[in-house]
């Protein structure tokens, strides 16, 4: 069993310098209960099938399973699944020796931008460039599953 690390923050500035590579993904889920999610994804030209477990107290870690399918079995599998789906494009960017994950939501995101930091321990130190906002880890309106079901465009902002 794999367990996920990671710290999740709003993006309140300018990352583009930094973008090393750009990723367009589509997913949706099978299954969006917080106790377990169901998760099928197309990233690029792969397919992804993911489980996630729920997080602990932080909501910084939590299990995660991942098998690479066929595109084909995404795509079908999209079909079949609770309504909606997330479109964004993801940017890996590069600060310092640390790796974030840049997620710029489309659709019925529009609007919303989250960098999102892996970790090897709950406790490691990490670098947190200036356009990194406020912190949102472990709450669940920033969760994609959430966000299928409740869309940033319907928040008051």
């Amino acid at each position: 069993m794999a367990t996920e690390i990671e710290r999740k923050f709003l993006v309140k500035g300018d990352f583009t310098e930094f973008i090393k590579k750009s990723t367009r993904i589509v997913q949706g889920y099978l299954s969006s209960v917080p106790e377990r999610t169901v998760r099928v994804r197309i990233k690029g030209d792969k397919g992804f099938i993911t489980i996630k477990g729920i997080g602990n107290d932080s909501g910084t870690s939590r299990f995660e399973w991942e098998k690479e399918i066929s595109i084909e079995d995404a795509d079908n599998l999209l079909k079949i699944g609770e309504p909606g789906t997330i479109d964004k494009v993801r940017h890996d960017v590069q600060i310092g020796k640390d790796w974030y994950e840049v997620d710029e939501f489309h659709g019925d995101n529009e609007g919303l931008t989250v960098a999102e930091i892996e970790l090897d321990d709950e406790n490691q130190d990490f670098e947190k460039p200036s356009w990194l906002g406020k912190e949102v880890t472990g709450q669940s309106e920033y969760y994609n599953s959430m966000l299928m079901k409740n869309p940033y465009k319907n928040w008051l902002h």
